[in-house]
């Protein structure tokens, strides 16, 4: 005996035992209602209800659980149920070929898993379903699932005398679906991914599917209040502990997304299209489609209100362009005729892009090869603009089908850099918020401090009900305390006298509405902390922690690709990782897992070879994934980036 426990500490301190033997257990999450309901913990949580020696599984994670199922008197499997398509949740679905097992899903979530590609565009558009402007937001596998049975809401799925009724819950999911058992007086729900234990969003980024306006949120809300009317006693999640006294676990849910959703939506109002509270202060010109805000400085007219111009015009006539898109080109050249005649415009030496999305640049190169205009921005948005589809980011200027696929910059300064120009010294500071990758450019002029700060907040500043806040999206690369925290904390301490926002904006006597924008952004960090499960909220927010550069990948006319993958840490800690890279047939890997440690708060990045075998490999548009665990937290493959390969 003192032998055996010698051995099995030193396999324990060796790692080998702890994780196997978890790993390889069943448990029955609720054996007084349920003994014959058991849970495998996965890259997420498999239940299986057994009947004899057959059994019925929700959801089926890496596939481990299949190598168990003696351990627990199950010989056969006969179906797999899936509550939606996310990957993780399904990821070894092609070891069910050893069973005869069928498979049920939700019918709008068989579309998606039929055909995963249709969701990943090597050329998006900003009208690309289940995207947000052109970055999707479903999760489905790297190749096509065909379900034997597609489920609609209000189906019985009957199996051994089990029935269970189909309730359509989306909100995580455009089609997730809870399967509602009732027995002995009680309703055991398996619920998906539509709430977590402790009355939380299971994640952020699978419920984020517009720019800022809370569809996702509102769908998962009238999710909510169908299971709130089931009266569900117990709860079986897709992630996480069972969720016991459920009702009144999502009636407290309910009272969190609702609170969360008066926070999140934009902080001013979107639609009014009343001039007076987008610019209270500019004047009309000669030039029809211009306005005065200051001596030097001048906007679009209200009649092009929404679109994006501002230009300063120096004594000797130079001019320099803040942000230009969203109205046609005979407009811009009909402006600069006008500007030359009545504002004294001789030339364009530049224009300033303010941040990443394709909106603010839509003009660019007519104002280049016409005009003779310089493109200058801050360095870190550079390779946004010029290599748009390199990202999965939305709105770059690539999913605007405008025609061009990116831009060169002629310059990219860095943050804190000054700029010398007819006079001015024009400062750019980096300025986080809406966007990661976003700048406020600022100068003294006509007596006034005035700072362009793109889409970051708009509003009226003598409206004391907005908090000038613009969307938060997380396919922005928009986490709250590197983003609007920082940003507002930024333009409080700058105390501009005028803030020139994108689209049409100008906020004089800014002060008041930057203290409520900051104020606004800490208590939305600390929502986001409230409503997600992990103490490091970011990992269930940003889609982005681990990452593939770029993110298509070419592999037609060459053989060999070199990839960049950045992973991520949030923590105050070192974190160990192990990423396997999965994919397509014929597509090899080099290294093909990554193994290592990332420093707290930082970021690590790795340098992959990615070679195509042409005889093996599939043709046309494919999906690689990283299957990754985190110290001992197996999270499965979560992220994706895409592969074209030729056609056969």
């Amino acid at each position: 005996m003192r032998r055996f426990l010698t051995v099995f500490a030193a396999l324990v301190c060796c790692g080998v035992i702890c994780a196997d033997l978890a790993a390889a257990q069943f448990t029955q999450p609720a054996p007084d209602g349920l003994p014959e309901l058991y849970k495998y913990d996965s890259t997420c949580n498999v239940y299986l209800l057994k009947q004899g020696d057959a059994a019925l599984l929700f959801n089926l994670g890496d596939g481990s659980a299949l190598d168990h199922l003696a351990e627990i008197g199950v010989k056969q499997v006969d179906w797999l149920l899936l509550n939606n398509h996310h990957r993780e949740n399904l990821q070894g679905v092609a070891r069910l070929k050893e069973t005869a097992a069928k498979i049920a899903a939700p019918a709008v979530e068989a579309e998606i898993l039929a055909a995963p590609t249709e969701y990943r565009k090597w050329f998006p558009q900003l009208g690309d379903k289940y995207s947000v402007y052109g970055a999707s937001y479903v999760r489905p596998p790297r190749e096509p699932v065909i379900v034997d049975r597609s489920l609609e809401p209000g189906d019985v799925f009957t199996w051994n005398g089990y029935e269970l009724t189909c309730l359509a819950t989306p909100g995580d999911s455009p089609g997730s679906m809870t399967y509602l058992l009732y027995k002995d007086g009680k309703t055991y729900a398996f619920s998906g991914g539509v709430m977590h234990d402790g009355a939380k969003l299971n994640n952020w980024y699978d419920s984020e599917w517009d720019y800022g306006f809370a569809i996702g949120v509102d769908t998962l809300a009238e999710s909510i209040e169908k299971l709130i009317g089931e009266k569900i006693d117990v709860a079986f999640p897709v992630q996480g502990p069972t969720i016991r006294n459920a009702d009144r676990q999502l009636r407290d849910y309910r009272g969190k997304l609702a609170k969360f959703r008066a926070s999140y939506v934009r902080g001013y109002p979107v639609f009014d299209k009343a001039p007076e509270g987008r610019d209270a202060i500019s004047e009309s010109t000669a030039v029809p489609q211009i306005r005065r805000v200051t001596p030097h400085l001048y906007k679009l007219s209200h009649d092009l209100m929404g679109r994006n111009f501002n230009i300063i015009i120096s004594d000797d006539g130079h001019g320099l362009i803040l942000d230009c898109g969203l109205f046609p080109k005979p407009v811009m050249e009909e402006m600069i005729v006008g500007m030359r005649q009545h504002l004294g415009l001789k030339q364009i030496d530049a224009f300033w892009i303010s941040h990443m999305h394709g909106d603010h640049f839509l003009l660019g190169p007519l104002l280049k090869e016409k005009y003779g205009a310089k493109a200058w921005t801050l360095d870190k948005i550079v390779d946004r603009c010029e290599n748009p589809r390199r990202y999965d980011y939305a709105a770059l200027v690539s999913t605007y089908g405008d025609g061009f696929d990116g831009m060169k910059i002629d310059k990219g300064f860095k943050d804190g850099e000054t700029i010398e120009w007819e006079g001015y010294a024009i400062h750019v500071d980096w300025l986080p918020g809406q966007t990661e990758f976003g700048c406020c450019l600022w100068l003294e002029m006509d007596g006034k401090r005035i700072a362009f700060t793109g889409d970051n907040l708009f509003g009226d500043p003598r409206d004391e009900s907005q908090t000038a806040h613009d969307c938060v999206v997380c396919r922005n690369s928009a986490i709250l305390e590197e983003g609007h925290v920082l940003g507002s904390k930024y333009l409080l301490e700058l105390k501009p006298d005028i803030v020139m926002a994108a689209h049409s904006y100008v906020m004089p006597e800014p002060q008041a509405i930057l203290q409520r924008y900051h104020k606004w952004s800490q208590e939305m960090a600390g929502l986001f902390h409230e409503l997600l499960p992990e103490r490091d909220y970011e990992y269930l927010f940003d889609p982005y922690w681990v990452s593939a550069y770029p993110y298509r990948v070419e592999l037609i006319e060459v053989d060999q690709q070199e990839v960049a993958i950045t992973v991520r840490n949030f923590r105050s800690t070192p974190q160990t990782h192990h990423i396997e890279l999965k994919l397509p047939p014929g597509v090899t890997a080099d290294p093909p897992v990554l193994d290592g440690t990332v420093a707290a708060e930082s970021r690590a990045k790795y340098r992959v070879k990615l070679t195509i075998d042409r005889s093996q490999a599939p043709s046309g548009l494919q999906m690689g994934t990283f299957d990754i665990q985190l110290d001992d937290k197996r999270y499965g493959e979560l992220f994706d980036f895409v592969l074209r390969l030729p056609e056969k």
